[in-house]
């Protein structure tokens, strides 16, 4: 009962197992007890708490029944097996819940077991031994090789060196201890000699003297340091020391004290002992306190040690962490690993202990179906998504300014673009514009400098005029789209547009109207004529213009447009754009400047085969039908384009609408004004 007290609480030490684990980023591991009943305790108990972190087991299994004489040797065919499980296991961090038998048995295991036809890598094993197990080499072991435990991981309980401890065991031989019966055989075990009061037979090799050094022994067969266990002892007797004393100076009920008889009674049953010894707390020799918690364990903490091996058998454990369970839960384990060693077949690389490789940069874990967690597969990842990371569960996405890199790993700057006067496309774009501006303003003049010619007077002068400079000004409107984007552009954009746009369908509704009208006031008696006239020309467009104007100025004022940046349409760009605002607003604009195409065309249709003489409605009818196929075309180009070239898309449709408006209503005029003077005469009108 009370050498179990004076371990400490084994669940610190497995959680500071999964803590060791989790840090060397070891997932894939395997556990041997020395029981059946510690291996079932494991699973019932601790297995859990490691599933829950991510940890996964290849194996749990337990050393097989110690058997002696005709069942040794299935003993030895079950330890053949665990072995083989161990050794073929892709596992490389495997943990040992064992005591001094089972390091017994593990030894002779790998000394004599035949690992031949198992992969050489796989037989290299990081051992993570616990605070139970003590190392030591009977007479039968002592040539086997320890190298199998270089780069091992050990807990132990926290100890530290005692002053005087060295000198102490330096003098102990069984010359000075003739009384001590245990001594003589230790030194014959340990020197591997005979006393000569012991030889029989005059056959002994080696005689001992009782003067060998004892630190000539390697630490394998006797340390002569102050080992956990050893600490733990020096403690406990320590322990019991100050549990008598405080029991012997008890007082019974009545403030009388323990007298003889009722001591010797008391030591008659020690278990009286155990309400004392769970009272103690003292101070040792190296000045660290020893008390018990309330369940009776000891309030100390676990060392973590590393184990380096040498050719003569012997080795160094050096601390590489601590566990203090007094401490803070983020300061309960301390490691630093910096100096450790490894196996000799990692070449002091940290070993790995995962069922599959990692899965590389630019990947993600995909979970294999009927395998553990641990066990997975590795996939790209999708478009947009990055792994800037190894073993990494699931890729994430970039900032909304980045766009993943070719591989995946990274994240790169997104490039900030718009439509600019710099790039052959703006350039292009502005050049036509501005073309086509100035050849508006040069029909323009045509027609003022020729206004008072039959072809010019023929169909509406105010309305020619007009319906060029609207022209002139949609060319011009077209620069708004190019350049950064700001504020005040975003407003006009569309606006300006949509203005001046209806200012020229109607316009040209107003010629169309007023040549039906005009034809049909020749008729003898017919009343349209009082309907002829600038008043009814100024009505249409005024009406017209003023309907879309009063559209626009509601646009603005409910969810005007603003600059805006589009982070989404382009992979590896940011769009600066003008957003609408209201989407409704900006297709209501649209389609208000589709129904004047629609009406304009329908009445310019109906009177294509009016007589020649005051007839235009032929070429509005073909402007139209030019005009509609651009913007019907417009819409799905238009909403199927992204970045900078969506807002080409509307330039081209504006440049190409009023282009075929100038082009098909005033090249005929044009033609004949200037090439063919002599047709435009009233003369020839006449005839036609």
């Amino acid at each position: 009962m009370f050498v179990k007290w004076m371990f400490p609480d084994e669940t610190h030490q497995f959680k500071a197992i999964l803590h060791l684990l989790l840090h060397f980023r070891w997932i894939w591991v395997g556990l041997v007890s020395l029981y059946e009943e510690d291996r079932d305790k494991f699973i019932q108990k601790r297995l859990s708490m490691f599933s829950e972190k991510g940890i996964c087991f290849d194996f749990i299994e337990c050393f097989p029944q110690m058997m002696y004489g005709s069942q040794a040797g299935e003993m030895m065919e079950n330890g053949e097996k665990l072995y083989k499980v161990i050794m073929e296991s892709t596992v490389t961090a495997v943990i040992l819940s064992i005591e001094i038998t089972g390091m017994l048995f593990l030894r002779v295991m790998i000394n004599v077991f035949n690992v031949d036809n198992i992969p050489k890598e796989r037989t290299a094993k990081v051992w993570i031994m616990t605070a139970q197990m003590e190392f030591t080499s009977i007479l039968i072991q002592r040539q086997f090789h320890i190298d199998f435990l270089h780069g091992a991981l050990s807990f132990a309980i926290h100890s530290k060196e005692l002053t005087g401890f060295q000198q102490f065991i330096q003098k102990r031989n069984p010359n000075l201890e003739k009384n001590d019966g245990f001594i003589r055989d230790f030194w014959k075990d340990a020197f591997e000699c005979s006393f000569s009061r012991d030889i029989t037979d005059g056959n002994a090799e080696r005689i001992c003297t009782g003067e060998e050094n004892l630190e000539t022994l390697p630490n394998s067969v006797f340390e002569t340091t102050m080992n956990a266990h050893s600490y733990s002892i020096y403690n406990a007797v320590y322990a019991v020391a100050h549990a008598l004393k405080a029991m012997r100076s008890s007082k019974l009920k009545g403030g009388r004290k323990i007298d003889e008889r009722r001591w010797k009674l008391f030591l008659r049953s020690p278990w009286q002992l155990h309400y004392f010894l769970q009272q103690v707390s003292f101070n040792n020799s190296a000045g660290e306190q020893v008390s018990f918690g309330p369940n009776g364990e000891l309030e100390t903490g676990f060392d973590i040690l590393n184990w380096a091996t040498f050719p003569n058998k012997s080795f160094l454990k050096v601390q590489i962490g601590k566990i203090d369970p007094q401490a803070p839960p983020e300061k309960l384990v301390i490691i630093s690993a910096k100096e450790a060693v490894w196996p000799l077949m990692f070449n002091q690389a940290l070993p790995l202990s995962i069922c599959n490789k990692e899965c590389p940069l630019g990947h993600s874990k995909i979970k294999v179906e009927g395998k553990l967690s641990c066990c997975y597969d590795c996939k790209p990842c999708p478009e947009g998504k990055i792994a800037d990371q190894l073993d990494l569960d699931d890729c994430f996405p970039c900032p909304e300014d980045q766009y993943p890199n070719k591989d995946k790993n990274n994240c790169l700057l997104k490039h900030i673009i718009y439509l600019t006067y710099q790039e052959p496309l703006g350039i292009s774009l502005a050049v036509i514009a501005v073309s086509f501006s100035v050849i508006s303003a040069v029909v323009l003049g045509i027609f003022l400098k020729h206004q008072d010619t039959p072809i010019v007077k023929a169909n509406n002068r105010n309305l020619t005029y007009s319906l060029l400079v609207a022209l002139l000004l949609s060319f011009l409107c077209s620069l708004l789209f190019i350049g950064q984007p700001d504020q005040v552009k975003c407003l006009l954009r569309q606006t300006a547009f949509g203005i001046i746009f209806s200012v020229a369908l109607s316009c040209i509704l107003g010629k169309t109207i007023i040549v039906v009208l005009a034809f049909m006031a020749t008729k003898p008696g017919s009343k349209m004529r009082k309907w002829v006239g600038n008043r009814l020309a100024i009505s249409i467009v005024l009406s017209c213009s003023l309907t879309q104007f009063c559209i626009c100025v509601v646009w603005l004022t409910i969810s005007p447009p603003f600059p805006d940046s589009d982070m989404h349409s382009m992979a590896e760009e940011i769009v600066l754009q003008c957003n609408e605002g209201s989407t409704t607003m900006f297709y209501t604009v649209l389609g208000f400047l589709g129904f004047l195409t629609a009406f304009s065309f329908t009445v310019a249709f109906l009177a294509r085969n009016l007589p020649d003489t005051f007839n235009e409605a032929k070429f509005i009818t073909f402007s139209m039908l030019v005009f509609c196929s651009v913007w019907v075309s417009f819409i799905p180009t238009y909403l199927s384009t992204k970045g900078k070239y969506m807002v080409a898309v509307e330039i081209f449709s504006i440049l190409a609408s009023a282009a075929g408006l100038l082009l098909c209503i005033f090249s005929p005029k044009c033609f004949i004004i200037v090439l063919r003077p002599n047709l435009n005469k009233k003369e020839q009108l006449m005839k036609k």
